[in-house]
């Protein structure tokens, strides 16, 4: 028996948020005395390697192209790799992928269902239960999952990676996926990727902004600090529904949700519903001149001011910083 674990591929690299679940698989099978199995689709020598060492024993590696492309096809795999390894727990990342399979699958498998997971199972006996964030993160909760079958997906940026020497074996994995009448529409997003294209559920370093930039013209400020930093770019949900920034940098109740280890707001008031989504920040900075901002109760740092005069001060101040290290 071993402890399945959906792994992904994301331009070119293995997802930050699926080597955190590798490794969280690897403490279940020490709880539980199993083994770790990643399944994964049209990896390289190099992203397989990458998996082993954060604690896959086996991979099963899928060579197909829609598997990427459409839950109901990642779902059928997943189901076919569950039976074929006679596993009993599955581990996805609480990210877009995990929240649109793991409730699909658990549903087709009659498993229970843990989804946003912040800390390793207990297990004593027959009793498994997984801790979570509840009221937005004000809370956490205890769940007891006494299925048979076992799905928990793991919140990202819960955990840093570890990687060791370890090695898996390769085995190539064909699913079958001639029963499923799933229509694909490809649409192209273009998007200014600052800091390195890391996806904000898995950014370590996250710099966002709200309506107190005035306007779209002025979001160069927010950009060249995020590029100084190497950070990702987020905003408010009004800025997004006010199509200054794409809707995919909204953080938020509404929006993505997010557990950085730096995240600075900038022109952000901080209302309930943002702060739903950043809280999970190791910390956080907060930049206002409306000394009155409730974000500043949340803030483990707050500068008071115009953040047209000290954003660029900052960025500069890092650029600074960081050619004094080279």
């Amino acid at each position: 028996m071993s402890v399945l674990v959906y792994t992904e591929i994301n331009k070119g690299r293995v997802k930050k948020a699926s080597l955190e679940c590798v490794n969280y698989a690897s403490k279940i099978a020490e709880l539980t005395g199993s083994t770790v199995t990643a399944i994964v689709n049209n990896a390289t020598t190099e992203q397989l390697e990458e998996i082993g060492k954060a604690g896959a024993t086996k991979i099963l590696l899928i060579k197909d192209d829609k598997i990427n492309s459409d839950a109901m096809f990642i779902s059928a795999a997943v189901e076919q790799a569950v039976k074929s390894e006679n596993t009993k727990i599955i581990v996805f990342a609480f990210d877009i992928v995990g929240k649109a399979v793991a409730p699909r699958l658990a549903a087709k498998l009659k498993a229970g269902l843990v989804a946003g997971a912040v800390d390793y199972p207990t297990i004593n006996g027959d009793s498994f239960e997984v801790k979570k964030n509840v009221f937005s993160g004000k809370a956490t909760a205890i769940y007891s999952i006494t299925s048979d079958l076992k799905v928990i997906s793991l919140l990202p940026n819960s955990y840093p990676v570890k990687l060791s020497d370890n090695k898996a074996t390769v085995t190539d994995f064909a699913v079958d996926l001639s029963n499923i009448n799933s229509k694909i529409v490809i649409k192209e997003i273009k998007s200014n990727d600052v800091g390195g294209m890391i996806p904000l559920p898995e950014a370590e370093l996250v710099v966002s902004a709200g309506r107190g930039l005035k306007g779209p013209e002025n979001w160069k400020i927010v950009e060249d600090l995020a590029s100084a930093l190497g950070a990702t770019t987020a905003c408010s949900r009004p800025v997004a529904d006010m199509h200054w920034r794409p809707h995919h940098e909204h953080v938020g109740q509404t929006g993505v949700a997010i557990r950085p280890n730096l995240y600075i707001a900038i022109g952000i008031s901080g209302a309930i519903q943002h702060l739903a989504g950043v809280n999970g920040s190791k910390t956080i900075v907060v930049i206002n001149n409306d000394k009155e901002a409730p974000f500043f109760k949340s803030a483990d740092y707050g500068v008071i001011g115009d953040a047209f005069t000290i954003v660029p001060k900052l960025t500069e101040a890092v650029k600074k910083f960081k050619a004094n290290q080279n």
